[in-house]
């Protein structure tokens, strides 16, 4: 990113000010050493293109890293240190943020002595680094819309994003007639974006930092996700860009990250496009502190795997297709996956619906998650194919048309286990039809008309818009569960025992 020429009427005491709040939320924070100050204040100034500030200036008042960084951007855009949009304002914060970081190997080495103390103490201090870094993007965050609504699968976690910013269609033009193209980093999850200080289309990393692992004799790397979906969201990728796969070793990798990370889950996207998440090009996982409706899920029934006696399998009550198994050694709950997956890929069910293979493409695959469960190691396989046909185009095991007017993209990892990510659209489209419900109004979008009508039809008059916000988000989580019982393979018990009979 280049910087613009600065206005010559900048005021610096406010310049001046405005760097010493950030300075000071960093002190308060327990981010910066107070020691470090002098330092860092010069860095940035120098990031605003000023040589000096009046002496004997000192912090406006008392606030968050997070809003005393973005009063600093809106002052650098305001005096053309920077165009005042959105992809060049992240920028500039990830470099202004990155005066106040360590290096990497300084972080690691903070990281390993307090893991060699409390575990829980190694990630809480580097997800506080992490969101006080703005790495984590704590003040868009507040944005998101959060509740959760009562299904006959417990109660449901539902969130409609409006943390991630969206660019201007004109920025969007110029990118693309400037057509920059660059394979480094070679996509958004590699190791070279640590530091990296971003360019037109590719955001800017300067304030990011990973922890190494050891994952099976493998180096992978830890990081948080700068847009937390829940508690401690974080990210584990493979040092090599290579692409997503389901298999043998990915059992033991995650098994092996929750006897190192015991308070963490983890779990993989699939790796077949449609079931699979949004980068398939780089191996990674994700895991983080949170316990998602489907870990509380009950079992329907136990069943036992002639090879592995000592795992304690079922399948649970859950809308997708689910397969648990529980065992004291890693190693053998492993095996026991990978014979489940192995079977799986062949595995097809005309009744069902199911085919292994159209000619050579493959359709069959699993989305894992493991975690620890008191001295337990527990992995569950969520059975994923994604064949389509002419009248199920986007995936015969994918959301229904019912189900698009709240969601049409992919089921992934996240909303696979029970988390719904809802797009950005629905917050106002939600209002309308609130206005709808209480009569305020005759009609609303098109796509959400008939489930509009259905709804009033079902409830009658709402007295109140607290009244008829609850209604919403109870249907929308029925339509939620409904669009994954679509993405379920096994539409009844007697399928699944069939598939289980196979299997054992």
């Amino acid at each position: 990113m280049q910087q613009k020429t600065n206005d010559p009427k900048i005021d610096k005491r406010l310049m001046g000010e405005l760097i010493e709040t950030l300075i000071q939320a960093a002190i308060d924070a327990q981010m910066l050493p107070a020691r470090d100050s002098v330092y860092v204040r010069n860095r940035v100034m120098s990031l605003m293109s000023v040589e000096a500030v009046p002496n004997e200036i000192s912090a406006l008042e008392s606030c968050t890293i997070a809003d005393a960084l973005d009063t600093l951007i809106a002052y650098a855009a305001k005096c053309n240190i920077i165009d005042d949009e959105i992809g060049h304002r992240d920028q500039f914060a990830s470099k202004i943020m990155n005066c106040f970081l360590p290096p990497p190997s300084s972080i690691e080495a903070e990281f390993a002595r307090r893991y060699e103390h409390s575990i829980e103490e190694a990630t809480s201090y580097f997800y506080e680094l992490s969101k006080n870094s703005q790495y984590i993007q704590t003040n868009r965050m507040k944005k998101n819309v959060h509740f959760n609504a009562p299904t006959p699968f417990g109660t449901i976690d539902l969130s409609i994003n409006l943390s991630k910013p969206e660019k201007d269609p004109e920025v969007i033009k110029r990118e693309r007639s400037q057509n920059v193209r660059s394979s480094y980093p070679s996509c958004l999850l590699c190791i070279e974006n640590e530091g990296y200080e971003g360019r037109m289309g590719y955001p800017g990393r300067a304030n990011h930092r990973v922890i190494q692992l050891l994952l099976e004799g493998e180096d992978w790397y830890f990081q948080y996700s700068p847009y937390l979906y829940y508690n401690e969201h974080s990210i584990v990728f493979s040092a090599s860009h290579r692409p997503m796969q389901i298999n043998q070793s990915t059992f033991k990798r995650l098994l092996a990250f929750t006897e190192q990370f015991p308070h963490y889950f983890i779990g993989s996207n699939a790796d077949l496009p449609i079931v699979g998440g949004s980068i398939l090009t780089h191996d990674h996982y994700q895991a983080g502190r949170y316990e998602f409706p489907m870990a509380k899920a009950s079992d329907v029934f136990t069943f036992s795997l002639n090879q592995f006696k000592q795992i304690n399998c079922s399948v649970l009550h859950w809308p997708l297709s689910v397969i648990r198994l529980r065992g004291g050694d890693r190693f053998e709950v492993a095996d026991a996956a990978n014979e489940v997956l192995q079977k799986w890929i062949m595995y097809s069910d005309e009744e069902a619906s199911l085919m292994a293979y159209t000619g050579q493409e493959r359709h069959n695959t699993i989305t894992p998650i493991a975690r620890r469960r008191n001295h337990l190691f527990e992995l569950d396989l969520i059975l994923r194919n994604n064949r389509t046909s002419t009248q199920h185009p986007l995936g015969i095991f994918h959301p229904h048309q019912d189900v698009h007017p709240i969601k049409k993209e992919n089921i992934g990892l996240i909303e696979a286990m029970g988390l719904a990510i809802l797009p950005p659209r629905l917050k106002g489209e939600f209002a309308v039809i609130r206005q709808y419900l209480l009569g305020y109004t005759k009609s609303v979008d098109p796509i959400h008309q008939e489930w509009a009508q259905r709804v009033k039809q079902t409830y009658g008059v709402f007295l109140n818009e607290a009244e008829a916000n609850t209604v919403i988000q109870k249907e929308t989580a029925k339509l939620f569960i409904k669009g994954l019982t679509d993405a379920g393979v096994f539409k009844n018990e007697n399928a699944f025992k069939r598939f289980i009979d196979y299997i054992r």
